[in-house]
């Protein structure tokens, strides 16, 4: 049933620019702290008190120095491809995400849409970069 969501939102998608930061209602990441990706190993949700805007988006961070470190370095935290499901950009789509799945690969964060995604994008990941990394360009464009 999932598979058949993420074709369906695949092929639904619109053909124009997209957004280079994937966002929910102003907030990237649906409020979760990017920092603690990589200094807790695992998904941390964020605080109203503790936010920065970066990219015309608002991002949360569960305290106020991993609000600091990523104010000092955005590009160190902040997922690739503006957050954007790694697996659907290495299909040619921007496809929202569940922040809690996740990868840190070679010092980067990768989002996917779900596990399930998360499961068949972990059988290539090197592959599935590399593909991603090349048409990021094109679906930033809606190309």
């Amino acid at each position: 049933m999932r598979r058949l969501a993420l074709a369906f939102l695949l092929i639904t998608l619109p053909l124009f620019a997209i957004d280079p930061i994937f966002e929910t209602a102003g907030v990237a990441i649906a409020g979760y702290d990017p920092v603690a990706y990589f200094t807790d190993s695992k998904p941390v949700e964020g605080s109203k008190e503790h936010t920065f805007d970066w990219n015309g988006v608002s991002w949360r961070f569960a305290s106020a120095e991993h609000r600091v470190a990523f104010a000092r370095n955005p590009d160190k935290y902040a997922p690739q491809y503006g957050g954007y499901c790694a697996f659907g950009v290495s299909r040619g789509y921007a496809v929202k995400v569940d922040p809690t799945a996740w990868k840190i690969v070679d010092g980067k964060l990768y989002l996917n849409y779900d596990h399930d995604v998360q499961m068949e994008w972990s059988k290539d990941i090197a592959g599935h970069i590399r593909k991603a990394d090349a048409n990021w360009p094109k679906v930033l464009a809606g190309k």
